[in-house]
């Protein structure tokens, strides 16, 4: 499994017709100490780029876009009760949501880790 990555600072990592998605240290850097985080739904489809959440830190508010097709399976709970966990482990404990994908082609346009290291410089 490989880690891939959005220009707008999500990652996802795909287990089978599962992703996870979360938020870059870069992300979490840029907002600061994050206060609270909006989640979607489980059971609810949304399409590549849809506004899928949000992240909101003592300095600002930012939207969670969902990076590939798919339907939401399950939400971070503890991410919700603890919303620091997206900056103290932003790329595992503070997952965000996990999707069943359905276009599975759309992975071959995100980023590896170096075009992502190369863009958010």
């Amino acid at each position: 499994m490989s880690m891939k990555f959005t220009p707008d600072h999500e990652w996802v990592l795909q287990d089978g017709a599962t992703v996870t998605v979360g938020i870059t240290h870069h992300a979490q850097d840029a907002l600061g100490d994050v206060v609270f985080v909006d989640l979607p739904e489980v059971g609810r489809s949304y399409a590549q780029k849809d506004v899928a959440g949000v992240v909101e830190s003592v300095k600002a508010a930012a939207d969670v876009y969902m990076p590939l097709t798919g339907e939401v399976v399950e939400v971070n709970e503890a991410l919700r009760d603890d919303p620091s966990l997206a900056n103290s482990d932003p790329l595992g404990a503070g997952w965000f949501f996990k999707i069943k994908i359905t276009q599975p082609a759309e992975m071959d346009a995100l980023l590896d880790e170096t075009a992502y290291q190369a863009l958010a410089q």
